[in-house]
C-alpha cells in the first residue's frame, strides 16, 4: 500500500462531509425555525373552538402550550441527543459506521415526510403539540447517532477534515432560515408555504443519502480507512506476541491504553468542556431568549414580519457559518492555549446582554438595548464566536491523541457537544423566567 496518501481530488471528500455536516443539523434547524408554523397551528386550534363555553379554556390552554413551545422544543431536541450521543460512544465499534450512517438519514427522511403530510391534517392542540415533539425527539436521536459517526470518521482523516462538518452544521441553520424567508415572501397560505418548507427538507436529505453513497468508493477516505484498519491489525499483534513472548504486563497495558476512553479523555478534556460550555450558553439563550426579542420599530409593517426570521435565525446561522468555515484557512489560538477556553468563558456576557432587549413578554428586567441595532450586533458577535470557538475545539480534539485513538476522540467530543446541547436546554428554562 502507498505510504503517500493520495489527493482529494475536486476536493470530493471535502464536499461530502460538507453535506453529511449539512444533513446532522438540518432537522432541528428546520423544525427551530417553523416554530412559527407550529406556534401557528396551536393558534388555529384553538380558533377552531365552536363551544363558547369552551372558549376561555381553550384558550387558556393554548397560551401554556404556546409560552412553553420553545422551551419544550428546545429540550426534547437535546436531551435525545445527549443519550443517543452517549450511547453511540460506547457503541460505535459494535455497529458498523454504514448502518448507523445510512440509518439514520433514512429515519430523519422519513419521518420529515410524516411532517409535510400532516401539514394538510387538522389537529387539537394538544395532540398536535403532543405529536411535534415526538418527532423532535426521534429525528434528534437519530442526528445524534448521525452526528456521532460523522465526527468519529472524520477523526481517520487529516485536521482539516472536521471543518467542513462543521461548516455544513453551520449552513444548515443558514439554509433552513433562508428557506422559511422565501416561504414568508411568497405569500403562500401557512399551511402551502410550510408543506414545501418540509418537502425541502427531504430533498436535501435525500442528497445527503446519495453523498454518503460515494464515500466509501473515493480513493482518498480509502486509503484513511485501511490505514486506520492496518493500525489496529498491528496493535493488536503487537499484544499477541508480547503475550506469546511472556510479558503479560505489558501488553495488558497497551490493550488497556486503545480501549481505554478515560485514558482518551484524560488528553482532552479541557477541549471537550470548553465545546461543552460554548453551547450551553448557546442553546441556553437562543432560540428560548432571542426567538421572543420583538422589534421596536416599524411595528405592524413588513419589518416586524420579517425580523426574527432575518435578524435572529438567518443572521445567526449565516454567522456561526462563518465562523466554522473561518477554521479551514485560519487557526487561532493554539490547542494548548489558554486563550482558548478564556475566550469561551468570556461568552457568558452574551446571556445578559440578550435579556436586557426587548424580549417580550416579561416580568422581571427593565429593557436597556431598546434599538433592533443593538440586537443585530449582539446577534453578530454571539453566532461568530460560537462557531469559531466550538469548530476550534472540535478540530483540536481528536489531533490531541494517538492515531488510533483518534476515532473515540471524535466521539468523545460529539458526547460533549452533545453534553453542551442539553445543558443549553436545561438553563434555557431558568434564563428565559429571569427576564
Amino acid at each position: 500500500m502507498a505510504t503517500r496518501p493520495p489527493k482529494d481530488r475536486y476536493f470530493a471528500v471535502w464536499m461530502i462531509l460538507f453535506m453529511l455536516g449539512l444533513g446532522t443539523l438540518l432537522p432541528w434547524n428546520f423544525f427551530m425555525t417553523a416554530s412559527k408554523y407550529f406556534r401557528g397551528r396551536l393558534k388555529e386550534s384553538v380558533s377552531s373552538e365552536t363551544s363558547t363555553n369552551q372558549t376561555d379554556a381553550a384558550d387558556e390552554h393554548h397560551n401554556i402550550l404556546d409560552a412553553k413551545f420553545n422551551n419544550v422544543m428546545t429540550l426534547c431536541a437535546m436531551l435525545p441527543l445527549l443519550l443517543c450521543t452517549c450511547l453511540n460512544s460506547f457503541l460505535h465499534s459494535l455497529i458498523s459506521q454504514r448502518l448507523r450512517v445510512m440509518g439514520s438519514l433514512l429515519v430523519i427522511m422519513f419521518v420529515f415526510s410524516v411532517t409535510a403530510v400532516l401539514v394538510k391534517i387538522p389537529m387539537e392542540p394538544l395532540l398536535f403539540f403532543s405529536v411535534t415533539m415526538v418527532k423532535i425527539i426521534i429525528i434528534n436521536s437519530f442526528g445524534a447517532m448521525l452526528q456521532g459517526s460523522l465526527f468519529g470518521m472524520a477523526g481517520l482523516l487529516p485536521a482539516l477534515y472536521t471543518t467542513p462538518i462543521m461548516s455544513g452544521q453551520g449552513l444548515a441553520g443558514t439554509f433552513a432560515a433562508f428557506a422559511m424567508i422565501c416561504a414568508i415572501a411568497s405569500g403562500s397560505e401557512l399551511d402551502d408555504a410550510a408543506f414545501g418548507y418540509f418537502i425541502t427538507a427531504c430533498v436535501v436529505i435525500l442528497l445527503s443519502v446519495l453523498s454518503y453513497i460515494m464515500l466509501p468508493k473515493l480513493e482518498f477516505f480509502k486509503f484513511y480507512q485501511e490505514k486506520n484498519n492496518k493500525q489496529s491489525l498491528d496493535d493488536e499483534q503487537n499484544v499477541v506476541n508480547l503475550m506469546n513472548s511472556g510479558i503479560k504486563d505489558a501488553a495488558i497495558d497497551q490493550k488497556d491504553q486503545q480501549i481505554s476512553m478515560m485514558k482518551i479523555f484524560k488528553k482532552i478534556w479541557i477541549l471537550a468542556v470548553s465545546v461543552c460550555f460554548t453551547f450551553t450558553i448557546t442553546i441556553g439563550t437562543f432560540p428560548a431568549i432571542t426567538a421572543d426579542t420583538q422589534s421596536t420599530l416599524g411595528a405592524g409593517g413588513s419589518w416586524e414580519l420579517y425580523f426574527i426570521p432575518v435578524c435572529c435565525f438567518l443572521l445567526f446561522n449565516l454567522c456561526d457559518w462563518c465562523g466554522r468555515s473561518l477554521t479551514a484557512v485560519y487557526m487561532w489560538p493554539s490547542k494548548d492555549s489558554l486563550i482558548l477556553p478564556v475566550s469561551i468563558c468570556c461568552r457568558l456576557l452574551f446571556v445578559p446582554l440578550f435579556m436586557l432587549c426587548n424580549v417580550q413578554p416579561r416580568v422581571h428586567l427593565p429593557i436597556f438595548f431598546h434599538h433592533d441595532a443593538f440586537f443585530i450586533v449582539f446577534m453578530i458577535l454571539f453566532a461568530f464566536s460560537n462557531g469559531y470557538l466550538a469548530s476550534l475545539c472540535m478540530c483540536y480534539g481528536p489531533k490531541n491523541v494517538l492515531p488510533h485513538e483518534a476515532e473515540t476522540a471524535g466521539t468523545i467530543m460529539a458526547f460533549f457537544l452533545a453534553l453542551g446541547l442539553a445543558s443549553g436546554a436545561a438553563v434555557s428554562f431558568l434564563f428565559r423566567a429571569l427576564v
